[in-house]
């Protein structure tokens, strides 16, 4: 359980620790805010069209032996990251972390359900879970106090010793297990991979290059493309990474929507907000991230009553009214944020988005393994968390493109400028969300929801073949 929970921690850590050392990175790397986006989408990208591929690799050639593959990368790349000498080389290691990340983390439950007694899974799960979203609320905070006290570097040499010591312990302590041995889609891999990077390149260089640009317009189409071609493979190749099928069902597209959608606009929120607090406002690193723990840091508290609303009247409308408030959060900022706005103005929309993030995590794991058949948990749970990831990229690069089209970091008033519509794209996007789950079709409550990023405890003797955090 420490060592699954530990692996689980430093790779959801990965996502958000990077965003309040994002100025202090621009200053001692240089590079145009392109460059800080592909920082974050970097390895987010990578994590999600490589997530399930990684949990059928474990399954198909051991998932001790591609826990360690994943480790190892993760580890070495953390180092790379750590000692890159440019922005270039900083966005390469990156990427290659979210490989070993997507190796790594879907094979964590796995292991643990094969180590954990059946009567004592619940527990486990609760613990993992809790890991993992102790990871997503404190990033921001870790993030700046690191980069505070030490330097950015420090944010990439923590996972370091951490994988040094997991390596020797996951080695004498985990047991070798296997799954189906099912076919590993590379065609698919390589689609969605090839597409994701196509649509994200075209709306990172959008602002740069023009929109009109040949390059962007290649990106773009060509990304379009290959995008179509996985949609046409899912439905026609006997083992597709992702079975088009399930999406005939309402629910199970309803909530993959949302939970896209969702992070679409979290995602790019995060990354702008945490720029303004240090770049506009004059917060250090550390008073940044602890700004941010009101949003962050609210699944934390809120996650046991949400949890305990969804059994009582069921998940769909508990993560509506969750995905409608962090709406109304986003939408408040947007309206309230100017050059010198006083925390105390920001406050309530930073509450009201962490309490409405807090609604949406807690049952929206019940709803997408409620939305397929048993058999099919796993492909629903790892499908659902690489969309989540997915949206995470697009919404840095969305949100991004649009905070240049309309501002910039010439000035305070420039920057405002552009974050202002940005937020509003982003509170547009979380609602749109919501609308998504209302076409849920109704049930009733969907049981227990764990912590925030966990996922329900699966049916006896198999866990989820791939879960993020």
């Amino acid at each position: 359980m420490a060592i699954t929970s530990v692996a689980g921690f430093m790779a959801s850590l990965d996502n958000l620790v990077v965003t309040t050392a994002l100025p202090s990175i621009r200053e001692d790397l240089g590079g145009e805010l392109h460059d800080l986006e592909w920082t974050v989408s970097a390895y987010t990208l990578t994590f999600a069209v490589l997530l399930m591929f990684g949990a059928a690799l474990g399954d198909r050639f051991g998932r001790r032996r591609l826990f360690g593959t994943g480790l190892v990368v993760f580890t070495a790349a953390s180092a790379a990251a750590a000692l890159a000498p440019g922005i270039d080389t900083l966005i390469a290691a990156r990427a290659v972390q979210g490989v070993g990340a997507a190796i790594m983390m879907p094979l964590t439950l796995t292991l643990l359900t094969a180590a954990v007694p059946v009567a004592r899974r619940g527990m486990a799960y609760g613990i993992w879970g809790a890991a993992n979203g102790l990871a997503v609320a404190s990033g921001p905070l870790i993030g700046g106090s690191l980069t505070e006290h030490f330097s950015w570097q420090w944010i990439f040499w923590l996972n370091v010793p951490l994988g040094l010591a997991l390596l020797p312990l996951a080695r004498l302590r985990l047991a070798e297990s296997y799954g189906t041995g099912a076919p590993l889609d590379v065609p698919g891999t390589l689609l969605a991979s090839g597409g994701l990077f196509g649509i994200v390149y075209g709306l990172v260089r959008g602002p740069v290059d023009g929109w009109s640009g040949p390059v962007v317009l290649t990106a773009l189409f060509s990304g379009g493309a290959l995008l179509v071609g996985f949609v046409l493979h899912g439905t026609r190749a006997r083992n597709p990474m992702l079975p088009m099928r399930l999406f005939r069902s309402r629910a199970f597209a309803g909530i993959n929507a949302a939970g896209l959608l969702m992070f679409l606009g979290m995602f790019g929120s995060v990354f702008l907000l945490s720029q303004y607090l240090q770049g506009v406002l004059g917060y250090s690193p550390t008073e940044a991230g602890l700004r941010m723990l009101p949003w962050t840091g609210a699944p934390m508290i809120v996650a046991p009553v949400a949890g305990i609303l969804s059994d009582r009247i069921g998940g769909r409308p508990v993560v509506a009214v969750g995905l409608f408030l962090q709406a109304v959060g986003l939408g408040h900022l947007a309206t309230v944020i100017t050059a010198d706005a006083s925390y105390a103005v920001q406050l309530p929309g930073l509450i009201v988005s962490g309490v409405g993030m807090a609604l949406y995590f807690a049952p929206a794991s019940a709803l997408v393994m409620s939305s397929v058949v048993p058999a099919e948990q796993g492909i629903a749970s790892g499908a659902n968390n690489a969309l989540r990831e997915v949206g995470g990229a697009l919404g840095i690069a969305v949100m991004g493109s649009i905070f240049a089209a309309r501002g910039g970091y010439e000035t305070a008033r420039t920057f405002v400028d552009g974050l202002r519509p940005a937020l509003l794209v982003g509170a547009g996007a979380v609602a749109l969300a919501g609308v998504a789950v209302l076409l849920i079709p109704a049930r009733g409550p969907v049981g227990p929801a764990g912590p925030p990023s966990a996922e329900p405890a699966p049916e006896e003797g198999r866990a989820p073949a791939a879960v993020a955090g």
